[in-house]
């Protein structure tokens, strides 16, 4: 297996340049780089970062006059407490959220694969301060309200660990078990990340039926005209992915192969993302660049049932705004 690189591959830019007309001057722009790779330590915060990563313990600092306990241990004495020596002391896995984490939806390069996420801070049990983690829900895509001001979380270790804060995240623990929300190291491999519950629709009228038939046939010109746009093929290039699409009137597929788009009447066995709509036409509106995809989701509009495939919910949005823009 290969190791992870420091750069991810796909975040590398071709090597192509392209032009800009400005004040009817053009101007050639190309890609290039700059390297600068280098080591760093977490020195005296070592202890912290190595019980996550071997021990999957968390670790606070105890002031041995007052007894707050803060995490992480980044104090060696107290300032409340004429700089009275700490000590290193475990705390718990489970805690509550010290305030309601906003919702990170359009990250930079080097967060996009972290993308959709919440950021807070959570008071574990046993801890007297909150601590700023990264915080997901298994229930399909992160949205405004799911996690809020004191909703009770837990810990989650990645199974993979290298000694940074990332190392860890937090989900409601209302969707674990009791068994897992009392286990002292659960890792996200113990956890069914693929069995969400879908919203349900309601029953189908024959209104809903004629909906759904004259949207499918929309959607499906704009993704013959998609494919005809080089710019609505690049921005899907080297993406494969099916999609089911269910609404009140009906489903159909979506299917990126490649830079190519095919939208057609059938059902996936194993979709790599469901999408439920009510009305077909939230997503004809988003496609025909009517409104963005991307705050349809956000706004409940639409579900998806994987938080990480935002990423194909933005290359839709993108394929709609290039299609506008031929």
């Amino acid at each position: 297996m290969d190791k992870e690189k420091i750069i991810p591959f796909d975040i590398i830019p071709d090597t192509e340049s392209n032009t800009v007309t400005i004040d009817n001057k053009d101007y050639l722009i190309a890609n290039d780089a700059m390297y600068t790779f280098y080591q760093r330590t977490k020195g005296e915060f070592s202890s912290f970062f190595l019980a996550i990563r071997d021990e999957k313990r968390i670790l606070g600092c105890k002031c041995s006059k007052c007894g707050i306990v803060r995490i992480p241990p980044f104090l060696t004495t107290c300032p409340d407490c004429e700089f009275a020596p700490t000590e290193l002391v475990e705390v718990g896995q489970k805690g509550k959220m010290n305030s309601t984490p906003p919702i990170t939806y359009f990250a930079t390069s080097m967060f996009l694969h972290m993308a959709p996420y919440g950021r807070g801070r959570v008071i574990l049990d046993g801890a007297d301060t909150g601590m700023s983690i990264n915080v997901y829900t298994t229930t399909g895509i992160l949205v405004p309200g799911l996690v809020k001001k004191g909703t009770e979380v837990k810990v989650i270790f990645k199974d993979k660990r290298v000694g940074e804060i990332t190392d860890i995240f937090c989900v409601p623990a209302s969707e674990l078990t009791p068994e897992q929300v009392a286990k002292t190291g659960l890792q996200e491999s113990e956890i069914d990340w693929e069995t969400v519950v879908e919203p349900e629709l309601p029953r189908a009228t024959a209104k809903n039926a004629t909906i759904y038939q004259e949207a499918f046939k929309r959607i499906q010109a704009i993704a013959k005209e998609m494919n005809s746009n080089k710019h609505c093929r690049r921005a899907i290039a080297s993406w494969k992915r099916t999609i089911q699409v269910k609404t009140t009137g009906g489903e159909f597929a979506m299917e990126i192969d490649d830079g190519d788009f095919r939208v057609t009447k059938m059902k996936v066995k194993s979709p790599n993302l469901v999408m439920v709509c009510e009305n077909p036409n939230t997503l004809l509106d988003g496609l025909d660049y009517k409104g963005a995809l991307t705050d349809s989701v956000i706004m409940k509009k639409i579900w998806i049932n994987k938080n990480i495939e935002f990423t194909t919910i933005f290359k839709l949005d993108r394929m709609a705004r290039f299609r506008k823009k031929k």
